[in-house]
């Protein structure tokens, strides 16, 4: 197996690139979030944008775009989180219009993640939440808070779902992990509170294929492997 390089980059972008992914099932297109306020659709073959979402438009974010998700069942849609404390419902197909905008958040919202079946989607913000919202209605679902001994509010940087969707991951910035029952809003287990955990903020998650381990990346410097009914840590 060989690693490939290709001489090409993609530019025009005026602030920082926060996230970006490939569109499922393609290998021409992504989709990038930018300090710039913008979400852009890039075809990689030309380098060129396909599409802009915001930005000069009035349903756009109106504070940099720090997360994106497309939906994995219909990868025409993608949602967004920004630093206006809302997440919003995109179409590729229409650039000009933010098909919903979700508001309840109180703080950035760092992460942005579809929920298995499509219809619905995750969030987490810096006021400490992660919330849970139906595209089709626009409603909140679900918030997912826990309150901690010393008031402290830690920030979510990141989330995950389990393959069913019956589980929320979330990480925090003091270094905790939540694994949230996503029906009955409570904490299954904080990973953050087991031997051998992460010493400083987690950084992002990421879900095996097969659902079967989750791995967190940390500011101490590691990357640990959780396999559900243990755990083993790359460094």
């Amino acid at each position: 197996m060989g690693i490939y390089l290709f001489p090409g980059c993609l530019v025009d972008i005026k602030g920082y690139v926060s996230s970006c992914q490939y569109v499922p099932d393609e290998d021409t297109h992504l989709i990038t979030g930018s300090g710039d306020q913008t979400c852009v659709l890039w075809d990689i073959t030309t380098g060129l944008k396909t599409s802009v979402f915001g930005g000069e438009f009035q349903s756009g974010h109106t504070a940099d775009v720090l997360s994106i998700s497309i939906n994995g069942s219909n990868s025409r849609m993608f949602v967004s989180g920004s630093c206006d404390a809302t997440a919003r419902l995109w179409d590729t197909r229409v650039a000009s219009r933010a098909v919903r905008t979700f508001h309840g958040h109180e703080g950035d919202v760092n992460a942005v993640k579809f929920f298995p079946d499509g219809n619905r989607f995750g969030t987490g913000s810096d006021d400490g939440t992660c919330r849970l919202f139906d595209i089709r209605t626009g409603h909140q679902l679900q918030v997912y808070y826990q309150q901690h001994s010393d008031n402290e509010i830690p920030p979510v940087t990141s989330i995950a779902f389990s393959a069913s969707g019956r589980l929320l991951f979330a990480g925090y910035t003091n270094g905790d992990c939540y694994v949230w029952d996503t029906l009955l809003a409570k904490v299954v287990l904080n990973i953050g509170s087991l031997q051998d955990s992460h010493e400083d903020r987690i950084s992002c998650l990421g879900l095996s294929a097969d659902g079967s381990a989750l791995c967190t990346g940390s500011w101490d410097t590691n990357l640990k492997i959780w396999a559900f009914g243990g755990h083993r840590r790359t460094t």
